[in-house]
């Protein structure tokens, strides 16, 4: 198995028309803009030290340790035989049938079989703005990496590392040499469908795994097993189903019960769990709050919990209940004054507002930075809206505060297609590495490198930015 090189002595500019005509088309999109490659390419992929590798390697096995701490926190909490406000926080803004669904013994010890981190590159190391367990960007990174392959260039992870990672993770979870897997994509999520579709027809080009892009609607149900419509018409039974939509959403999918009913009754093994406690941002608030160190150091040590407060930035549950007067936020202050209300913070000049605020989960707002704030780029008069609304909509949908990190500034290479020469700029970078379990083992398959223009406040995928696989290199960040 393997990609072939291609010329591997191109210089940079052949490089980058060779990407241009390698790339399959769709893997990204951004809205209004319908070019075949609607990001900026780089001739190499991104460089990474060995002290960055080997850190994000680490921080695999952080992140497995952090969600199974976590998935038992709020089982206890749940139970009452651990702090209330644990589960009361991540259960806050959900329908009864998302908590009732969650807490099913059936999946009560599943984890996220597949983990990416939002990891900012700052002067200090890195910073996890975000942790994601349904993400996009899989098939993205594997395509990339295997363009680059064909340049002679191999990827962290492999130049397959995502569809191998991938398959291996549900053999182990199937147990079952040979499964077959329906990779299901609602239509909320349509925007993945292009990569996702590559991550199948890749899987089973190299015999790595039978797996089918599908949607909802394409899943047949019988009382013995799951089956899923090819193409052709032929109904193919699965053994394993990757859920490819998001739980808010869960009530508007074809057929939603029929899957969650074979799931439940071991019909068919599905990853990631129907668990919506696991996918809210405001469980780094609770790894920070200072209540909560004890139970957090008995289950996973104290130097798991201080590598992961490191990782992860202070962040605060923007809980509008009053507090005593003798009481105040844990570590927030203003000016030099302690927080003890919220609009506190409407104090802080523009140079004193590190801060972001981001719906916790749970929300069409709370993915592809649709509901990110950066504190210090509003006025006062949004920074005040901001605040007001993050405060009004807590019932439904809890915001959190978050430390701001700013990234480090690099100089990135790129193709510009329009003078046909190689350009640089500066440019701060997001590592996206994808993290697969495989018989509890923590996999890297691949890491998604954007570099996006300084003066960008934040980093994500957009036209401007340079998105690729990375390399190990000696000059590398």
């Amino acid at each position: 198995m393997g990609c072939t090189a291609f010329q591997p002595d191109l210089t940079a500019r052949e490089q980058a028309r060779f990407l241009y005509e390698t790339i399959p088309p769709g893997l990204f999109k951004v809205e209004g803009d319908d070019a075949k490659v609607p990001w900026r390419v780089a001739p190499e992929p991104f460089a990474l030290s060995r002290a960055t590798y080997e850190s994000i390697l680490r921080i695999g096995n952080d992140l497995l340790a952090f969600y199974q701490a976590l998935n038992a926190l709020y089982t206890r909490s749940a139970r009452g035989t651990a702090p209330a406000f644990i589960s009361e926080y991540l259960d806050q803004g959900k329908p009864e049938h998302i908590v009732r669904l969650s807490r099913q013994n059936r999946f009560k010890s599943d984890l996220p079989n597949v983990m990416r981190p939002d990891l900012i590159l700052t002067e200090d190391g890195v910073i996890a703005s975000e942790l994601d367990s349904v993400p996009g960007g899989m098939g993205f990174v594997g395509a990339m990496a295997e363009a680059y392959c064909k340049l002679g260039m191999e990827s962290v992870g492999g130049s397959y590392g995502v569809p191998q990672r991938f398959g291996e993770m549900f053999v182990a979870l199937t147990g079952n040499p040979a499964p077959t897997v329906a990779v299901v994509v609602s239509e909320e999520s349509r925007d993945y469908r292009p990569e996702m579709g590559w991550l199948c027809e890749t899987m089973r080009r190299e015999a790595l795994l039978e797996a089918y892009l599908c949607a909802p609607q394409d899943v047949v149900f019988t009382e013995e097993a799951l089956f899923i419509r090819l193409p052709d018409g032929r109904e193919q039974k699965i053994d394993g189903l990757y859920r490819n939509f998001e739980l808010f959403d869960l009530l508007n999918i074809p057929k939603q019960e029929l899957v969650l009913y074979a799931a439940r009754h071991q019909r068919v093994r599905m990853t990631p769990p129907p668990k919506a406690q696991l996918e809210e941002k405001l469980a780094f608030a609770l790894l920070h709050h200072p209540a909560l160190g004890n139970l957090w150091k008995a289950e996973f040590g104290a130097d798991v919990l201080q590598r992961l407060k490191a990782l992860f930035p202070q962040t605060w549950v923007i809980d509008p209940r009053p507090l005593p007067p003798q009481a105040v936020i844990a570590n927030l202050s203003v000016m030099g004054e302690a927080v003890n209300d919220w609009l506190q913070l409407l104090k802080a000049g523009k140079s004193d507002r590190d801060f972001v605020v981001k719906p916790s989960g749970f929300s069409e707002l709370a993915w592809g930075s649709r509901g990110v704030r950066v504190a210090n780029d509003l006025t006062k008069d949004e920074w005040s809206a901001t605040l007001a609304e993050a405060l009004a909509q807590y019932a439904k949908t809890p915001r959190v505060l978050q430390r701001f990190h700013k990234g480090k500034r690099i100089t990135q290479t790129y193709f510009d297609p329009q003078s046909d020469e190689i350009r640089t700029f500066d440019g701060r970078v997001r590592l996206c590495p994808y993290y697969f379990i495989v018989n509890e083992r923590v996999e890297l398959g691949g890491i998604l490198a954007t570099v996006a223009p300084a003066d960008k406040r934040l980093i994500h995928g957009m036209t401007d930015a340079v998105m690729s696989s990375c390399i190990l290199s000696e000059q590398g960040n």
